[in-house]
């Protein structure tokens, strides 16, 4: 594979849902990155997300030929009083993708489509591990901010918690 792969970032639709599985099936197994070990991605949970992303936010995906290669997807929560957020956002990207600016490009087109189509949504939300300090500073460099501290919230494989880092991105004034 050459430094910078080829790859094309378009809106996931529900055609894209054995690729999406595939995917995070290949970063559950590396470890660390989504909060999913291989197990607990099932057919319910890809479908859940992808139906969602599908019906009330959004989700992107970025193929290299037809292989999706990351995925990202948040969604308006149910109660009316968060009509204005996308929430549950999660982002995989592929290991062999890591680092070549994917997870960047499928995050700006997020970001961007929130900008130029939702003026409604004022806020984006996720939750990063505290010991991801790769990923906070990448999110960060984003426009989103660390908004608190949950404490003990993740259990790591090995038993040990380390605290979850809810990070919110806000619509520029």
């Amino acid at each position: 594979m050459s430094d910078t792969p080829s790859y094309l970032v378009v809106p996931a639709n529900k055609d894209d849902f054995a690729g999406i599985k595939t995917l995070y099936l290949q970063v559950a197994r590396q470890g660390g990155g989504i909060a999913r070990t291989e197990d607990e991605i099932t057919d319910d949970y890809i479908r859940h997300n992808l139906d969602t992303a599908l019906a009330r936010g959004i989700s992107y995906i970025a193929k290299a030929g037809s292989t999706v290669v990351a995925e990202i997807h948040a969604y308006i929560p149910v109660p009316k009083l968060f009509s204005h957020v996308l929430s549950d956002l999660t982002i995989a990207v592929h290991p062999d993708y890591q680092g070549v600016g994917v997870g960047r490009a499928i995050f700006t087109a997020l970001l961007d489509t929130v900008e130029n189509q939702h003026p409604n949504i004022l806020r984006v939300e996720l939750f990063v591990r505290e010991s991801n300090l790769k990923a906070q500073a990448f999110y960060q460099s984003l426009g989103f901010q660390i908004e608190g501290h949950f404490a003990q919230r993740v259990r790591r494989p090995d038993g040990n918690l380390e605290a979850d880092i809810p990070m919110a991105w806000l619509r520029p004034a």
